[in-house]
């Protein structure tokens, strides 16, 4: 009787354990989702991936170096604060963990952009794992399964709201459903680089938009 008490707390325990990570995830994604998305426009990191590594990281922002050190991706150094002793970076604020990150991998693992595009998720994570980014042997595979567990995956979509504006029309009240999509040039953004993000080629690029050369300028306008 005792033994069978034991395993039933045991198993309502485990249970509430999930349910807690499980309300903790998604809470974090409804948090900081905006921030992946904005990390892939800026760097064309996969915004799952950014999310998918966080969470795993940060165990969905409730670790001690996310909540003393702004720290999301388990991000070593002696930059920033420091309210508590730690061999990991401080930040002032989150935004600038996810840009410490971004920044990371484009220095660590620039061959991944030219090499995936953003909806390869599972291609990114691998390599990211490949290059040294953590110890485990199955890194990857846990930040996968998160991904997979909270569909991050939709969030690489090119057609993302934040990631995409369409151009007005003088008409408000018009349907604006056929207007082209508009990207701004940022810096470090390449032909390359966007053509990856938006799911195209490059040659499909140059020639919607009349380009003669991969050359770009930061705040040029492309069409999509």
């Amino acid at each position: 009787m005792i033994k069978r008490t034991l395993i039933i707390c045991l198993s309502l325990f485990c249970f509430s354990i999930t349910a807690w990570a499980q309300s903790a995830a998604k809470k974090y994604i409804e948090l900081y989702n905006e921030a992946a998305i904005k990390t892939m426009n800026e760097y064309g990191v996969p915004a799952s991936i950014v999310l998918g590594v966080a969470i795993h990281e940060s165990a969905s922002g409730n670790s001690k170096i996310a909540r003393n050190l702004n720290n999301h991706f388990g991000m070593k150094g002696k930059s920033g604060p420091k309210p508590i002793k730690s061999a990991y970076k401080g930040y002032h604020k989150v935004d600038d963990s996810y840009q410490d990150f971004a920044n990371l991998l484009k220095k660590r693992f620039s061959g991944l952009f030219a090499k995936y595009p953003v909806n390869d998720y599972r291609s990114w994570a691998l390599g990211i794992q490949r290059g040294g980014y953590a110890a485990s042997g199955t890194w990857a595979s846990q930040v996968l399964a998160i991904i997979k567990t909270y569909k991050l995956y939709e969030y690489d979509a090119p057609h993302t709201p934040i990631m995409l504006t369409q151009q007005k029309t003088s008409d408000e009240g018009s349907n604006t459903s056929n207007q082209p999509i508009v990207y701004s040039v940022k810096k470090g953004d390449t032909l390359q680089l966007i053509a990856n993000r938006f799911q195209t080629t490059v040659e499909a690029i140059k020639q919607k938009n009349g380009l003669t050369s991969s050359a770009l300028k930061i705040g040029q306008t492309l069409y999509f």
